[in-house]
C-alpha cells in the first residue's frame, strides 16, 4: 500500500537492504518494512547447499570415465556474493528477479572439475576408478586454499565423489580381465588344494613309513637285547660250568693226590708188612728143611701128619719094593670132619 512493503528473512538468508544507492540495513533473519519505489533488497542464501555435477574426463590412459559426485557449500561472505551476482528479490525472500543465483552452483562444479580433471589425468583407468576418496580428498584441499573460491565469498564445506565409472565397453573387458583373474585364482587354489591333499597324504604315508620304520628299529632293539641277554645267560652258564668243571678237575685232582698217598701209605704198609713177615720168618728160612718138618708136625693135624709122610714116600718111590695101603687109611684121609 502507497510502495510500503514487509520483507521477512529466515535465519539462513542475509538481507541486505540499499535505499537510494546506500545500504541501509543487512544481516540474517531480518524482518523490516520498506519503501519500495526507492529500496533494492538483496537476499543471499547462507546455509549449506548441496552441488551435484557429473562430467566425462579422460585418464591418463585416454580412456573416458565419468566423474560423479556432489559439492556442499555456504556463503561466508554475503555481501562479496551479492557484490558479484544478482540477488534481488521482488516482494518476496525468495523470488529472486534474475537467474543470477543459479549461476554461483555451477561456477563451484566447474572450478571442482578442472581440479578434479587434473588429479583423474595423473592416474590410469585402474588407479582412476580405485581413487574416488583420494581424489576427492585432494579436490577438497586444493579448493580450500584457491583465490577463485575466496573471491567469490564462498566456502566449501565437503566434496564427494560418488563414482568414478569407466566406459561399458571398458567395463567390460576390466570385467572380463578381473574375471579371468578371479578364474585363475580359483585355479591357482584348486590346484593348491590338491596339491596341498597331495602333500598332506605324502606325509601321512611318509610318518607311516616313518612310524613302521620306528616299529621295525624297536624290534630290532629288542630281537638284540633278547640275543644279548642270552649271551650274556649263555656266557653265565658257561662260567658256571666252567667253575663246576674246574671244581670237579681240582677235586679229581685232589683225589688222585688223595689215592696217591693212599697208594704210598698202602705200599709203606705193604713193606712195613712184608719187612716184618720177612723178619720174622728169616730165622725160620735159616734152620733146616727136617726141623721146619718135625716142628710142623707136632702142631698139624693127622691126616696132615700121613699126607706128608705119603708125599715123603712118593720122593723115595725109588727106594721103595712094595707098598700097601689100606682103604681104611685112604677113607680116613678123604673123610671131612
Amino acid at each position: 500500500m502507497l510502495g510500503i512493503q514487509y520483507l521477512k528473512t529466515g535465519p539462513t538468508q542475509y538481507a541486505i537492504h540499499y535505499q537510494n544507492g546506500k545500504v541501509k540495513r543487512a544481516g540474517a533473519g531480518l524482518a523490516f518494512f520498506y519503501y519500495k519505489p526507492v529500496s533494492s533488497i538483496a537476499v543471499v542464501p547462507v546455509g549449506s547447499a548441496d552441488a551435484p555435477f557429473i562430467f566425462n574426463e579422460a585418464t591418463a590412459d585416454y580412456q573416458p570415465v565419468t566423474v560423479q559426485g556432489q559439492l556442499t557449500y555456504r556463503v561466508a561472505d554475503p555481501k562479496v556474493v551479492a557484490s558479484l551476482l544478482n540477488y534481488t528479490v521482488d516482494g518476496a525472500a525468495d523470488k529472486y528477479v534474475s537467474d543470477d543465483p543459479e549461476k554461483l552452483p555451477q561456477r563451484l562444479v566447474n572450478l571442482a572439475q578442472v581440479l578434479t580433471r587434473a588429479e583423474v589425468l595423473a592416474r590410469p583407468l585402474r588407479a582412476a576408478i580405485a581413487a574416488a576418496d583420494a581424489i576427492a580428498t585432494a579436490v577438497l584441499g586444493q579448493l580450500a586454499g584457491s583465490a577463485a573460491l575466496k573471491a567469490l565469498g564462498v566456502e566449501v564445506l565437503t566434496l564427494s565423489i560418488l563414482a568414478i565409472k569407466p566406459t561399458p565397453e571398458s567395463a567390460r573387458a576390466l570385467e572380463a580381465e578381473a574375471r579371468e583373474a578371479l578364474l585363475r585364482q580359483a585355479d591357482g587354489a584348486i590346484y593348491d588344494r590338491r596339491n596341498a591333499a597331495v602333500e598332506q597324504e605324502r606325509r601321512i604315508k611318509e610318518n607311516e613309513l616313518n612310524t613302521e620304520i620306528a616299529v621295525e628299529e624297536k624290534k630290532r632293539q629288542i630281537r638284540e637285547t633278547k640275543v644279548a641277554a642270552d649271551l650274556a645267560v649263555e656266557a653265565k652258564e658257561q662260567q658256571i660250568r666252567e667253575a663246576k668243571l674246574n671244581g670237579q678237575v681240582t677235586l679229581e685232582e685232589e683225589r688222585k693226590k688223595l689215592v696217591a698217598a693212599r697208594a704210598d701209605n698202602a705200599r709203606s704198609e705193604a713193606d712195613a708188612q712184608a719187612y716184618a713177615v720177612q723178619s720174622s720168618l728169616r730165622p725160620l728160612q735159616e734152620m733146616a728143611p727136617e726141623v721146619l718138618q718135625l716142628l710142623a708136625m707136632q702142631s698139624v693135624e693127622p691126616r696132615l701128619m700121613v699126607s706128608m709122610a705119603l708125599k715123603e714116600i712118593a720122593q723115595n718111590a725109588g727106594k721103595i719094593g712094595n707098598l700097601n695101603i689100606s682103604p681104611d687109611l685112604l677113607e680116613m684121609l678123604m673123610k671131612k670132619e
